[in-house]
């Protein structure tokens, strides 16, 4: 078995068998890949596998905060003050950071270059004041400006190639750092965007429907 799903998700094992008559239960995955482009390859390479899974967390994430008006992007749980909203536009803020920062050592863009210096947490508290369509295209825009950018430098170099951010020891990280940061950012606030989208209608599940798409 390659990955144990939820038991929530009540798709899991519909397009699977199991062969139980041998000392070793084996599943095999009988569904369209085409219906679930967003799974990393079965067997690939190191490079595949990370940028899969990086991908697969973003599809996640874009599925739980998908298709609501404001009010269901303004809701936050007890007594954090986390939202979907705030997420889309962190986790758009993170992009930038590893991908034009980090990495190349260029500007964030904006919104960034124009947001206080003092408020780590803008992100979170100016989502609110965006519309669910400002919010879903700045979060849409810089997965696809990172995913062009990765491509290019997977191409031109791989993941071992250095990045413009070093240490203070001078030593410059490499690009496969990067992106292991952003899977580490993106699986924590998946994890929240869980919670969060359950409270506001109920969804859950850990796949997004067969050929969803946003």
């Amino acid at each position: 078995m390659i990955r144990q799903r939820s038991d929530r998700n009540a798709s899991y094992g519909a397009g699977m068998s199991t062969d139980t008559d041998t000392e070793t239960s084996t599943e095999t995955w009988t569904y369209d890949p085409a219906d679930h482009p967003w799974e990393p390859p079965v067997a690939g390479t190191e490079t595949e596998h990370i940028v899969g899974a990086l991908d697969r967390l973003r599809t996640t994430f874009r599925w739980k905060a998908g298709g609501l008006d404001a009010a269901g992007l303004a809701t936050s749980i007890g007594a954090s003050t986390l939202t979907l909203g705030g997420l889309l536009k962190h986790l758009a803020h993170c992009e930038a950071g590893i991908f034009n920062s980090k990495f190349r050592g260029l500007p964030l863009g904006e919104p960034w270059d124009s947001a206080p210096g003092d408020d780590e947490d803008w992100d979170f508290h100016s989502a609110a004041a965006d519309s669910p369509e400002e919010l879903y295209a700045l979060y849409d825009a810089a997965v696809a400006r990172s995913q062009e950018v990765l491509a290019a430098a997977i191409a031109d170099g791989g993941l071992q190639q250095p990045a413009y951010v070093s240490w203070p020891d001078g030593r410059h990280a490499n690009l496969c750092r990067l992106v292991c940061d952003l899977i580490e950012e993106y699986g924590r606030h998946t994890g929240h965007a869980d919670l969060l989208r359950e409270a506001v209608d109920g969804l859950v599940g850990e796949d997004p429907p067969a050929r969803w798409t946003p």
